[in-house]
């Protein structure tokens, strides 16, 4: 019912800068929390950051300072700008909403995921 569709990720220079969009669409009557997981191969997913309804960030200590998210409660958009990117940043990262959708239940929906690689 509900649908996370991520944008933006592809290949950048280390030192360089991406953003990723998702666009949350289907049923949605509310969204609490909104924010980016990644995971590279051989390791578990991680959290890169997330934000609230009432826009309270919180940053894995690896992306302070290099990362910033965003969203737009209008169009239902999660932003994540990262600067500085590393080679360690590599990973596929995914789009993660907690969604008030149909029966009126929260549940968390998960994006497909987008491709970030950093490499010269």
């Amino acid at each position: 019912q509900v649908q996370l569709v991520e944008s933006g990720g592809g290949l950048v220079q280390p030192g360089g800068s991406l953003r990723l969009s998702c666009a949350a669409s289907g049923i949605i009557f509310d969204i609490d929390a909104m924010g980016w997981y990644r995971q590279a191969p051989g390791n578990e997913r991680e959290l890169v950051a997330t934000i609230t309804s009432s826009t309270r960030t919180k940053y894995a200590d690896s992306m302070k300072g290099r990362a910033t998210i965003s969203r737009d409660n209008v169009k239902n958009t999660v932003y994540l700008q990262m600067n500085s990117l590393k080679p360690d940043d590599t990973a596929v990262y995914y789009c993660h909403a907690y969604v008030l959708s149909t029966g009126s239940y929260w549940r968390n929906f998960w994006g497909q995921g987008t491709q970030v690689t950093v490499s010269s």
